[in-house]
């Protein structure tokens, strides 16, 4: 049975495009208007509005919660005090990435963690004897992300608890005089706040921000200006730039954290937790296959090799998310690009990328294979540090 949000009743009114995908089971518009573009400059330059309700959302408390969940997550949930978020991973034994989420800690002994695919089942088979309770809310709640430069403006005129909110901080406020729960996190590599609002308030809460947006240039932007944004967010998909191990049937389809670029979250690999002793052989001994790094064309070359075929060079902005081959200047295949566009706030055509390590330094040139007119040809490409589009405003 196909599902819908708790804003499906604005979201289904504004979608006039009749345009939908499946996620999680519910229906989710990939675009509102004719022009995506629209939707994308809306938050680069405005703001604009999310409904990121699919994710999966598991309230855990009890005593053993921090205890808990220090032993299951990658990333050493100590570390984030109460009022605070952090991105975070959980991995297999061999070391190898199931998934990715969010995790809000509500109090010393309770927290929210956020994903995109189901995980109670595992969460609660880990469980163990800690006196710990996982519950899934999915359906509790509806969730509106509000992303861009205007998004502080319009957020707090709705609930000005969120003043001086720091990044990945959370409040609660009340909104429409609903209760809800305000963070300062996002996909899209922009300022931006997401709100966490109980399912039976959620038309309200999305009126109440789009009023108050109206003289903001606000809009609602589906799936693909999310995809836009967030690759150039240099922020990775799971299905798309990495799978779950969970699922995966050879080592060629999993990443390791540290082949995705994660690395950053081993400050200390002396707390047990799950994987980390093949984390920590991966590090030491330096087997990582690839570097998960940002992508670059060459626009010259780009513009000449379709010149040559006599066409003019495309630029699309509308997100490629298959695999598309690199290789080095000797012609040896060197990785691939798992998202790839033509970024209109960059001017230029991007990626994400797998490259050799020997490879993955800013500035060396790779090599992407593209087709033009049924013909494989390669345009010059250099590796590039993420994220790609980064504006102060984010943290500020």
């Amino acid at each position: 049975m196909i599902r819908t949000t708790p804003f499906h009743e604005r979201v289904a009114a504004l979608n006039q495009t009749g345009l939908w995908s499946h996620w999680a089971g519910h229906l989710v518009a990939d675009k509102y208007q004719m022009s995506e573009k629209f939707e994308y400059f809306a938050v680069r330059n405005a703001a604009g509005v999310f409904d990121t309700s699919p994710l999966y959302k598991y309230r855990i408390v009890g005593v053993d919660a921090e205890r808990f969940l220090a032993g299951v997550l990658a990333r050493d949930i100590r570390t984030c005090r109460p009022g605070r978020a952090q991105y975070t991973i959980w991995c297999d034994d061999d070391g190898f990435l199931m998934e990715d989420g969010v995790i809000f800690r509500l109090a010393s002994d309770e927290f929210l963690l956020s994903a995109a695919r189901p995980n109670l089942a595992y969460l609660t088979n880990l469980a163990g004897r800690h006196h710990v309770e996982i519950t899934d809310v999915s359906e509790e709640y509806g969730a509106l992300a509000v992303q861009g430069p205007r998004a502080r403006a319009i957020v707090s005129a709705v609930a000005p608890e969120i003043n001086g909110l720091g990044y990945f901080q959370l409040a609660p406020a009340k909104v429409a005089d609903a209760s809800v729960l305000i963070s300062r996190t996002g996909f899209t590599g922009d300022l931006g706040y997401e709100m966490w609002v109980p399912a039976e308030d959620a038309v309200g809460v999305w009126d109440a921000v789009m009023d108050a947006g109206a003289g903001h240039g606000i809009a609602p932007f589906g799936q693909i200006a999310l995809s836009m944004a967030r690759i150039e967010a240099g922020l990775p998909l799971i299905d798309v730039d990495f799978h779950s191990s969970r699922f995966a049937w050879t080592a060629a389809q999993k990443s390791t954290p540290v082949e995705l670029g994660l690395g950053w979250m081993f400050k200390d690999l002396d707390r047990p937790f799950i994987g980390r002793d093949a984390i920590r052989g991966e590090i030491e001994e330096g087997t990582s296959r690839y570097r998960f790094t940002g992508l670059v064309i060459d626009w010259m070359d780009w513009d000449a090799k379709f010149g040559a075929a006599g066409l003019i060079p495309p630029k699309d902005h509308r997100p490629v998310e298959e695999d598309m081959m690199i290789y080095d200047d000797e012609g040896v295949r060197a990785g691939w690009s798992s998202s790839f566009m033509y970024s209109p706030m960059l001017q230029r055509h991007i990626g994400l990328a797998r490259v050799r390590p020997d490879l993955a330094t800013p500035g060396v040139r790779i090599n992407l294979e593209i087709t033009i007119d049924h013909q494989y040809h390669t345009v010059a490409a250099h590796v590039a540090t993420l994220p790609l589009f980064n504006p102060e405003r984010k943290t500020a």
